[in-house]
């Protein structure tokens, strides 16, 4: 039997909220209705500005009118874990207009304007009982049940607008 620390060791961290215990932690990009657009998992201590890059590759060409599909979003709301000039950078190099929230001059309130909706977009995924709880130690097996997850809540937003 495996030792408590090395389950799910590739893409689990010690949760600093945790006291220390392995987690997981969801990166989430979603439109503004709270449609899933990309999800990525990484290790509870892992920080969430590491991940710009990485999640704005991760959002699949988008349907629209004729001609060259949009490949990405055409803003990025993000908190003051983000406030970092790489992740500014990142976002303009991708032609993403970055609304970041500065630490220490901006209050989290204009932000929560935007931010309830990823919000509510992670409590639909955690409702899967599957995701609740890390049961599988591989990664990419608990990569695919968080992405059919969220091609579950995308198909049942998609209901509600036909």
């Amino acid at each position: 039997m495996a030792s408590p620390d090395t389950r799910g060791a590739k893409e689990t961290g010690p949760n600093p909220t945790d006291r220390g215990r392995p987690g997981t932690k969801r990166h989430v990009i979603t439109d503004r209705n709270g449609t899933p657009l990309a999800i990525r998992l990484t290790g509870a201590n892992r920080n969430d500005s590491m991940m710009v890059e990485t999640m704005l590759d991760a959002v699949p060409p988008l349907k629209g009118p004729p001609g060259r599909p949009r490949r990405r979003p055409g803003k990025l709301h993000a908190d003051k874990a983000y406030d970092h000039q790489r992740c500014r950078r990142e976002c303009r190099e991708r032609s993403v207009i970055p609304r970041i929230a500065r630490r220490g001059v901006e209050d989290s309130k204009r932000l929560g304007r935007h931010r309830w909706v990823v919000e509510r977009t992670l409590a639909w995924i955690s409702r899967f009982r599957r995701l609740t709880r890390r049961y599988e130690r591989r990664a990419d097996i608990h990569q695919a049940f968080s992405t059919l997850a969220c091609a579950i809540i995308a198909c049942r937003r998609l209901e509600r607008f036909c």
